[in-house]
């Protein structure tokens, strides 16, 4: 993670950076970690924690989203006395204004010092109590529409012999759940397919819920037997294809993808068991 703070602000400054900060933040999985993180700070479907929402900020700051940087900063500034950390605060707030955030700017306090962020989120972990996601209740908090596409996921996802609460997760961390999501790789629909995998899964109809899903399905499980059932590298390669995970001999060292793997696991509550391959 050394090189990601310059990777990040080297968006605020050259030519069509706006653009680019723009379609990062309409990124499906960006959006879909804002708002699983609003839940958690609010408490909306699942327990206030503020430390799952520092998570899944983080996240979405990862992938380039100076919205996810300011939440951070504004719940180290604003949130529970027991999470206050304005030195912290004022540097996430900082990196946020730096990518453009014009409300973070108004926030930042010039007169505090800024603390060092050189390794991004890794001073944040343990903030606010133990980060665990409570899967159904925060799908019990969406909207219809979100939960019935929940409800075939967990009909079908038994046929293809891949656990509901792994399939559940990945179209959390994917989509929100939202079967009209379109990412700036043109990855597609609920589980997010892009045009080559919808081609090796049969999905002709991408934005037919349950084409997606099946076909989303479809490659979990091929990914299972391809990885010997090892959770990690199946959602690691779900988010930055098989080809990585073979060439860097397991998770590749992508900030997204470390992030993406980590959240997955704690929305599908399968931590423990992740690593394990089948014998």
């Amino acid at each position: 993670m050394k090189r990601l703070i310059p990777a990040l602000l080297l968006l605020a400054f050259v030519p069509g950076s706006s653009a680019q900060a723009e379609a990062y933040l309409e990124a499906p999985r960006v959006v879909a970690a804002l708002a699983q993180g609003l839940a958690a700070e609010r408490g909306i479907g699942i327990r206030q924690n503020s430390g799952l929402a520092i998570e899944l900020y983080c996240d979405a700051g990862t992938m380039g989203s100076s919205e996810g940087f300011f939440r951070i900063g504004r719940l180290l500034l604003k949130g529970p006395p027991r999470l206050r950390n304005p030195s912290l605060a004022n540097a996430y707030l900082a990196l946020a204004a730096r990518l453009g955030h014009q409300k973070a700017s108004m926030l930042h306090n010039p007169l505090v010092k800024n603390a060092n962020i050189d390794l991004i989120c890794s001073n944040l972990h343990g903030q606010g109590g133990q980060p665990k996601f409570d899967l159904e209740g925060y799908i019990a908090g969406l909207s219809p529409a979100r939960r019935n596409l929940a409800a075939l996921i967990r009909k079908k996802a038994p046929h293809y012999g891949v656990d509901t609460r792994l399939a559940l997760a990945i179209a959390l961390a994917e989509s929100n759940l939202d079967a009209n999501a379109v990412s700036p790789k043109n990855a597609q629909g609920v589980m997010q397919l892009i045009p080559d995998t919808q081609e090796r899964f049969g999905v002709e109809k991408p934005f037919d819920p349950e084409q997606n899903i099946k076909g989303g399905l479809a490659y979990l499980k091929w990914l299972q037997n391809r990885f010997g059932g090892n959770l990690k590298l199946v959602a690691a390669a779900y988010n930055a294809g098989e080809g990585n995970v073979d060439r860097y001999g397991g998770i590749p060292p992508f900030p997204e993808t470390q992030h993406y793997v980590r959240r997955v696991l704690n929305f599908s509550g399968m931590a423990t068991t992740a690593g394990r391959t089948r014998e």
